[in-house]
């Protein structure tokens, strides 16, 4: 037996933990630099940690762990309170980077020879959906306009813009395989809902006794976690619909047990940081082969970040325009909707995983990553400067908030 794996963990904690307090440092989220990290120990630079099976394993937990604990930080009081707003902002924020994204691929990266050419398109479209707001939140609590009517329509469309593109995303990884039928997957998308809304009832009331019997027991955490990792396994190997998926809905389904929920958040906060989230997000970055990068590559990697800021800044812009929102309201709506984060790492992890994603394309969706979770507060805090008076305060009730578990 080989004791390899040992020594990769150490380098990848060492490295990402390093590299995560420095991003802190300059205002940064930790991601940017476990994202770095995972490139400079990766075959692109030092060489010392490659992908190997147990890496992937790993990283895959570290995604459904993320992806549970979006699920129970997902607010769906915020979504009443925003309600038919932030849907609209969040729709034509995931169709126009979905059509920007497509004409990229096709302009760079366009084989008619191969069969699955426009699902590959679609997909780097799909990576561009994705909204990451964590960097957003926290540049508006420091703002002091977390709860303006802006800073609470951002937070509604991020939470309608992750089931969206999660939507999307199940259609497209159904639609791999070329001998299964559209209205199959449609089938087993209608039918996967019909799953989670049923197991979600009985769970919640299960879960709901669990809190008034137990409250605050460590079984609680196992059992959530358990659960997760359940409808993860159900999701990709009965419904043939990404694990993540799962992960995300059982999430959902603990968001509002408001003790509970606070309590495994806590726990699962400590199980992803400390360990499988790192491994996540470097095993992004040992994936990004630089040597590879061809001046082509290096072009589309500029255009496609420059269409990813714009498509989300035009896309929910619009859609705020739409509603009623002022132009700088709007504006800063699609400025906060900017960042795409781990949520861009997870969308592009999955195509990777059902071959809509060349190895060629991981450097440009790194550098998108990277470059829009930079501007992303620097834009903002531009664009909120020039806010309307008066919509800078919203009349909405203060909603609890999920602790935050130090990743010092």
């Amino acid at each position: 037996m080989s004791y390899d794996f040992l020594l990769t963990i150490a380098i990848i904690m060492l490295f990402t933990k390093v590299f995560g307090l420095t991003s802190e440092r300059v205002h940064m989220p930790q991601v940017v630099g476990a994202l770095i990290a995972g490139v400079l120990v990766g075959p692109s630079c030092l060489g010392w940690v490659g992908e190997t099976d147990f890496l992937v394993k790993a990283a895959e937990i570290g995604v459904i762990i993320l992806m549970f604990n979006a699920g129970m930080d997902t607010d769906l009081d915020e979504l009443k309170t925003t309600g038919f707003a932030s849907f609209v902002i969040a729709l034509i924020g995931v169709i126009v980077p979905l059509i920007g994204g497509v004409a990229c691929y096709l302009a760079f990266d366009n084989d008619p020879t191969d069969p699955m050419n426009m699902l590959k398109a679609a997909f780097i479209g799909v990576v561009l959906t994705a909204t990451s707001v964590s960097i957003t939140v926290e540049t508006l609590r420091e703002m002091g306009k977390l709860k303006s009517k802006v800073g609470t329509a951002i937070l509604g469309a991020a939470v309608i813009d992750d089931i969206l593109g999660i939507v999307v995303l199940t259609i497209l990884t159904a639609l791999t395989d070329p001998s299964v039928k559209p209205i199959l997957v449609l089938g087993r998308i209608v039918a996967f809902f019909g799953f989670v809304l049923v197991v979600g009832l009985v769970m919640y009331r299960v879960f709901l006794k669990m809190e008034e019997k137990w409250h605050h027991h460590r079984r609680i955490a196992i059992y959530a976690v358990a659960f997760a990792f359940l409808m993860s396994y159900v999701a990709e190997r009965y419904f043939g619909i990404a694990d993540i998926t799962g992960a995300y809905f059982a999430g959902i389904v603990m968001c509002r047990l408001s003790s509970a929920r606070d309590y495994v958040a806590s726990k699962t906060n400590v199980l992803g940081y400390m360990l499988f989230s790192p491994l996540f997000f470097a095993s992004i970055g040992i994936k990004t082969n630089l040597e590879g990068l061809t001046s082509t590559m290096a072009i589309f990697a500029v255009v496609l970040t420059i269409v990813a800021i714009l498509t989300k800044i035009i896309g929910c812009g619009l859609g705020a325009r739409v509603m009623g929102f002022q132009t700088y309201d709007a504006f800063s709506i699609g400025l906060g909707m900017v960042s795409r984060g781990e949520v861009a790492l997870i969308v592009a992890q999955k195509g990777e995983q059902a071959g809509l994603i060349d190895p060629h394309m991981f450097p440009p969706i790194v550098l998108v990553v990277i470059v829009t979770t930079l501007v992303t507060p620097i834009l903002l805090k531009l664009g909120m400067s020039k806010q309307t008076p008066a919509n800078t305060e919203f009349n909405a009730q203060e909603k609890v908030q999920m602790p935050k578990v130090s990743q010092h």
